[in-house]
This record gives structure tokens, C-alpha cells and sequence, in this order.
């Protein structure tokens, strides 16, 4: 499964990428994370490996986050691998004028297994889930200073 979420940020892209590029922004705008931990090399750079917690609810869940590509602000690529599931995010940002950003991420999911059912059946929430955690980090990016 593969598609594509754009937000537009009003605030200059030097700005938006150095607040996504902060680990300790992570909690601001991503819902239901209890936890990350370095797991190996180094945060944020290419080949780390990040364990991340959730609470969702009615379910918690523990996913791996590898840096795949990092050449910001053009480009953040991370893969996420979660109970037969495989996610590629290829995050973007560009400036639109000296005061707005568009932020762009191409997903991309491989399922195994009975995820594979998951998949055909709420592939719609999967990108819901992607728009949401989009508009958080622009809500979270416009009301800091």
C-alpha cells in the first residue's frame, strides 16, 4: 500500500525542520508515544535505531524506527517494522515562501501474514492515522515560537 500526505506549515522551513529534527518535540505531536529509546548509533542519523512506545487505548504497541536517509531538509527517510508490519516514511520538506513550508510524506506498507487482512480491510485508518500525525505536528509547529 503506498500514498501520499502534504500539510502546508506556515512558518519558514529552516524553523519546521529544526523542531521536527528535535527528539524531545516527539510527544508534542504524536499521540499516545509513552517512550523512545536509542537502540543503536546515533538519534536522528543514518543507520540508528530507535524503539518507540505507544499507548493507543485499548492496545500498546513497541515499534523499531531506522534511519534509512537523512539529507534535511530535503529528505528523512525512516522505516518502522511493528508485528507484520513493514512502514517506509519518506518525510520532505520545502519551502513554499520565506514564511511557509509544505510538508510532504510518502508512506509506504508491506504486511505479513494476518496483517496482510488488516491491510485490505483499514487501509483507510492507516492513512487517517499518517493525515493526523501531519496536522498535530503543524498545530504543534505554528503555536510554539
Amino acid at each position: 500500500m503506498k500514498y501520499t500526505v502534504e500539510v502546508d506549515i506556515d512558518r519558514p522551513l529552516n524553523e519546521v525542520v529544526e523542531k521536527f529534527d528535535n527528539q524531545d518535540n516527539y510527544s508534542s505531536w504524536m499521540k499516545g508515544l509513552e517512550s523512545f529509546e536509542n537502540i543503536e548509533g546515533e538519534q536522528g542519523q543514518e543507520g540508528a535505531k530507535t524503539k518507540f512506545k505507544f499507548d493507543m487505548g485499548k492496545r500498546k504497541m513497541e515499534m523499531i524506527e531506522t534511519v534509512l536517509k537523512r539529507d534535511l531538509p530535503k529528505q528523512y527517510l525512516v522505516s518502522y517494522e511493528v508485528n507484520g508490519v513493514y512502514n517506509e516514511v519518506d518525510n520532505r520538506f520545502e519551502k513554499i515562501d520565506d514564511e511557509k513550508t509544505l510538508y510532504t510524506t510518502h508512506q509506504y506498507f508491506k504486511f505479513k501474514g494476518f496483517m496482510k487482512i488488516v491491510g485490505l480491510l483499514f487501509g483507510r485508518s492507516f492513512k487517517k492515522q499518517s493525515l493526523k500525525y501531519a496536522n498535530d505536528f503543524k498545530k504543534f509547529v505554528e503555536s510554539t515560537d
